[in-house]
């Protein structure tokens, strides 16, 4: 980190007077801006203003969801890039300084890093302060702060599904979340009020909210998510060199989410390897009587075999 910067916060610049900034901090830029009655939160911050988060800074912002969006970066680099596409309106380098005035905290960092740094937030968070993440995986989340947070800090996990296999916040949209699914994952302690207000939350943001608890949110997103990757990945691993110039456009589409950030989907593997494991084991069943149908050369089951995944994808929609 750079020297200095720990405890210094940025703000957008309206205009400049000589070298001097003078920082646009009460509203956000005229473009982003939707004027809302019924905003839900006062400061909303973000830790981690990447992909997921800037996109949920533009969509805060844009829908008047928040009057305020601070956001955390590790870099002056990264918090100046969202600075500019008008992600947040102020940043830090530091979480302490971050969340003090913050109604809402929203981590979206590599998931094995989410709930150290929600104890450390929690500590210097205001009573009544809310919690929530954008990670992909749950259960250990989950377990990992329950109990731990002072009694006026509530926890409440979710998990927006969209996102792309590009990093960083110059690919981030306002309306990432219109129409998708978010999942939100209360266990049996939490607090029911906020429970509400992380679904109103995500609700403003565009998105169709679900309810699972943790260990369902993993199990499922490992079939649907975690397996998929691990299958690009495996896929785009094998390619030798020198067939690199016949990766047309199915094996390019089929190895697309391969190119996502290897250090956050090591650690979502981590995570989630029990689930993951256990998903796995029917992929392989299943590719199993594909290459015995092929092996047999069995037309009429491998005709059924295909004929079967080929509706399954075609209900799946665009």
């Amino acid at each position: 980190m750079e020297a200095g910067i720990a405890d210094r916060s940025y703000a957008v610049p309206c205009a400049t007077r000589g070298t001097e900034a003078i920082r646009c901090t009460t509203s956000p830029p005229h473009h982003l801006a939707t004027y809302n009655h019924r905003m839900l939160f006062e400061t909303v911050t973000i830790v981690g203003v990447g992909l997921i988060g800037g996109s949920i800074g533009l969509a805060a912002r844009r829908r008047g969801v928040a009057r305020q969006v601070i956001g955390v970066g590790r870099s002056k680099t990264s918090l100046e890039r969202a600075l500019t596409v008008g992600a947040i309106s102020h940043g830090h380098s530091d979480i302490a300084s971050a969340v003090t005035s913050a109604d809402l905290v929203i981590f979206c960092t590599p998931v094995d890093r989410i709930a150290k740094q929600a104890k450390e937030a929690a500590s210097h968070c205001r009573p009544g302060t809310l919690l929530t993440d954008a990670g992909s995986t749950k259960a250990g989340i989950v377990r990992d702060l329950e109990g731990k947070l002072p009694a006026a800090i509530h926890f409440v996990g979710s998990h927006p599904l969209a996102g792309s296999e590009k990093k960083g916040v110059e690919h981030a949209r306002a309306d990432l979340f219109e129409g998708r699914v978010t999942v939100v994952t209360p266990v049996k302690t939490s607090d029911a009020g906020a429970v509400e207000r992380v679904i109103a939350f995500w609700k403003a943001l565009g998105s169709e909210v679900r309810l699972l608890d943790p260990e369902a949110h993993d199990r499922a997103l490992a079939t649907t998510s975690h397996l998929p990757h691990l299958v690009a990945a495996a896929l785009a691993g094998v390619l030798p060199d020198e067939w690199r110039a016949f990766a047309a456009t199915g094996f390019r589409d089929t190895t697309r989410i391969a190119a996502g950030d290897p250090g956050l989907w090591a650690a979502i593997f981590r995570q989630n390897r029990a689930a993951l494991a256990a998903a796995v084991r029917p992929f392989g069943e299943w590719l199993a009587l594909l290459l015995d149908a092929i092996d047999r050369d069995d037309e009429a089951q491998l005709l059924e075999l295909l004929t079967q995944a080929k509706q399954v994808r075609d209900a799946l929609g665009s």
